[in-house]
């Protein structure tokens, strides 16, 4: 029961509301707030300021959180190994994806796993670069797709390497050319990506010493294939993320060709699940689509 309070705590502070974290444990709110309020009973002392706002740490639980994830993260390696011994027949895979893959890739990999271990369930978090890293360091998922190389010190599997391309109206002056002219992404209104994309665009800008005339930002790719269709500007997307749109565009690519590479990225492969492990395994079907 105590570790059950526990991860109560943890979910509460990750989501930063006590319903919140009642949906993710599949409790009632007030069955929470009561868990929390027995934490601070029995320790005599106050975990949350609660207000209007919602529910912050106090300095007595921000210094209590590091131990409690620590045995939260010891419980859930627990059960993996329960896990193992009963053979992958039921168990959570939390996968931390972006977009693309999410769209492309992770649907006919799951397809294919599901059909040999129908009692696997999934959770996937989609989010840019930046918090999937930090996901997988948290242990908030068992692993996830990232561009590579990473920064922090986790393991990694490279997977593909992925072309990034200039998307065009249909009517646009260069759209017969063959390879689309560095130079000429300065004389276009360019529609930035901004989240998890935005440091591999820019990598182009920096090595060509370019800089565009940025007149959109957003970080979802379909507003800017939608903008781009309607003469707002040009944008460089990757070449994943442009499998079976809706939207009349062009893709082209670069007279000198940029790519991201696509990897998986763990804490540690010897401490994923056996059912982490087996997908894993499913991977190669990503080419089947």
């Amino acid at each position: 029961m105590n570790v059950q309070k526990y991860m109560a705590f943890v979910k509460a502070v990750e989501y930063g509301s006590f319903t919140r974290a009642a949906d993710a444990l599949n409790y009632t709110q007030s069955g929470i707030s009561r868990m929390i309020s027995d934490l601070e009973t029995e320790w005599g002392v106050f975990l949350f300021e609660r207000g209007r706002a919602g529910i912050s740490l106090t300095s007595d639980g921000l210094k209590l959180l590091p131990h409690l994830k620590r045995i939260c993260n010891e419980q859930e390696n627990l059960m993996m190994q329960v896990e193992e011994l009963n053979n992958i027949q039921s168990g959570m895979i939390r996968i931390g994806t972006f977009s693309s893959v999410a769209t492309h890739w992770l649907p006919i990999i799951i397809k294919f796993f599901k059909k040999d271990h129908p009692n696997i369930d999934f959770e996937l978090l989609l989010g840019d670069y930046t918090e999937i890293e930090n996901w997988i360091i948290e242990g908030r998922v068992d692993f996830g797709f990232l561009r590579l190389p990473t920064k922090a010190e986790i393991e990694t599997i490279f997977l593909e390497q992925d072309r990034l391309l200039v998307v065009i109206p249909l009517d646009h002056p260069l759209a017969n050319c063959d390879k689309f002219p560095i130079n000429e992404l300065m004389n276009n209104p360019f529609i930035l990506l901004e989240k998890g994309a935005k440091a591999e665009i820019s990598e182009i800008f920096e090595r060509h010493q370019i800089s565009p005339q940025i007149q959109f930002t957003t970080w979802d790719d379909y507003a800017i294939m939608s903008m781009v269709e309607n003469g707002l500007g040009i944008s460089i997307l990757p070449e994943l993320i442009l499998h079976r749109i809706p939207y009349q565009v062009l893709a082209k690519e670069l007279e000198v060709p940029a790519f991201r590479n696509i990897g998986i990225a763990m804490r540690e492969h010897k401490s994923l699940s056996l059912a982490s492990k087996k997908f894993l395994e499913y991977l190669s079907y990503r080419k089947r689509k």
